[in-house]
């Protein structure tokens, strides 16, 4: 969420700002504006009151001390405290819409965020490795799993419905190698703590990541009486950590992974996304969030992104790192770079990762906060997210660039030791 002092005294920049990420700023900020104005008129009331009310007690001794009858003082502090709970109940109003305008606004972008309005104006930073050169006419991995046997999409249909898949013998093997291998290296490598959270998490825990109340559409809510959602990624539990703390700066950055699985409806169609793992309703992912300081967040989210990016440098995988546009970005982020891992029976790039620094906009919204140095005035933390890596698209990625003319897969030498020394992946 938006400091709403920060919107009050830079309504051009945040106008300019909501143009640019493809929001109209006049649907937010002529009610904002007013919003705050009357604000600003009912706080001096009610504290004008207060001090009269307080000040009442002294009168009501004077009275008493010349012999005076204070009953029209009295009066006059019963008519005073109706007016106080009156203009307290509608200042109260005034902030609980003030606060819900602003849970709906997205963040800033960060000054580096080149402008524009689809992913067709993202910035390509770099590249890494070559696409292979087949000798024959590479498949999808939609064909690739089921003929080896180790996808299946018909049995997931049966109890599940579209968009489920079940991994079965080397494919299951293959996810939780990925797992494993992801875990290990941001964990022994990359100085990231493990956490299992939970796979259930409160409105609260959404809200203070910026899913709620915007983007309810794509989420699971459990059934019956339950205030409990299905996690749509990590990156929500994870942040919600500290949700309502106040941590020692002198410890940040504080740096976690998790493992889970995501859950997500996605509604909408995504054209030939529906077919095959690109875009599921329940995935694995395992997840990078960060805790820093404001003066720390950008150098962490380039170390952030490298951490992701190691883990197919390390697979031999080809991808490329763009920074996305103000049109393109997340709801929540002020930054972002996405991982675009090759696949070669689309002959493009496609996402595997996005990488971002929300700086204090979740924070504001989770009231995570620290002390520079231990003590002192606290400030809000900036947290940062990013997948390192989706284990499903790292999975396609694998059987489609690790593919061999007979059909079988060959397996990263990085992933071997994970899958018991098999270097291939065969038919039965």
């Amino acid at each position: 969420m938006l400091d709403p002092a920060y919107v009050r005294e830079h309504l051009d920049a945040v106008r300019d700002a909501l143009r640019n990420r493809g929001v109209d700023p006049d649907a937010i900020l002529e009610p904002f504006t007013a919003l705050d104005a009357r604000r600003r008129e009912l706080i001096p009331q009610v504290e004008g009151l207060k001090r009269e009310q307080n000040a009442s007690g002294e009168e009501v001794a004077r009275a008493k001390k010349q012999g005076l009858d204070p009953s029209a003082i009295f009066a006059a502090n019963k008519g005073r405290g109706q007016q106080i709970k009156q203009i307290e109940a509608a200042l109260e109003d005034v902030e609980r819409k003030r606060s819900e305008l602003l849970m709906t606004v997205p963040n800033v972008p960060d000054r580096s965020v080149p402008v524009g309005s689809s992913a067709e104006d993202n910035r390509e930073v770099r590249r890494h490795g070559q696409p292979r050169a087949f000798e024959f006419e590479p498949k999808a991995h939609w064909d690739l799993g089921p003929a080896l046997g180790i996808l299946d999409f018909e049995r997931a249909t049966r109890m599940s419905g579209a968009r489920f898949s079940v991994l079965m013998g080397a494919g299951a093997r293959l996810a939780r190698a990925l797992i494993n291998f992801m875990l290990e290296l941001h964990t022994r490598e990359h100085g990231y703590t493990e956490v299992e959270p939970p796979f259930l998490v409160n409105a609260d825990a959404l809200r203070g990541t910026g899913n709620l109340p915007k983007f309810e559409q794509v989420l699971f809510k459990v059934a019956g009486d339950w205030d409990l959602f299905l996690i749509p990624t990590a990156e929500v539990p994870l942040t919600n950590l500290y949700r309502g703390d106040i941590l020692d700066g002198r410890e940040l950055p504080l740096r976690y992974t998790a493992y889970t699985p995501c859950f997500r409806s996605e509604a909408g169609s995504y054209g030939a996304d529906v077919r095959g793992l690109i875009r599921q309703h329940q995935f694995d992912k395992v997840e990078l969030v960060k805790f820093t300081t404001p003066e720390q967040s950008f150098d962490e989210l380039e170390s952030l992104t490298a951490n992701a990016e190691e883990v197919l440098k390390r697979l031999e995988l080809p991808y490329r790192t763009v920074l996305l546009c103000t049109g393109d970005m997340g709801f929540a982020s002020a930054k972002t770079y996405d991982i675009e891992v090759w696949l070669p029976s689309q002959k493009t790039f496609r996402e595997i990762s996005s990488c971002s620094n929300t700086m204090a906009f979740q924070a504001r919204r989770a009231n995570i906060r620290f002390r520079p140095q231990g003590s002192g005035k606290v400030e809000y933390v900036h947290t940062l997210n990013g997948s390192g890596l989706a284990v499903g698209r790292t999975l396609i990625a694998i059987l489609e660039n690790y593919q061999q003319r007979d059909g079988s897969v060959a397996v990263p030498r990085a992933l071997q030791p994970y899958m018991g020394g098999m270097e291939r992946i065969e038919k039965p």
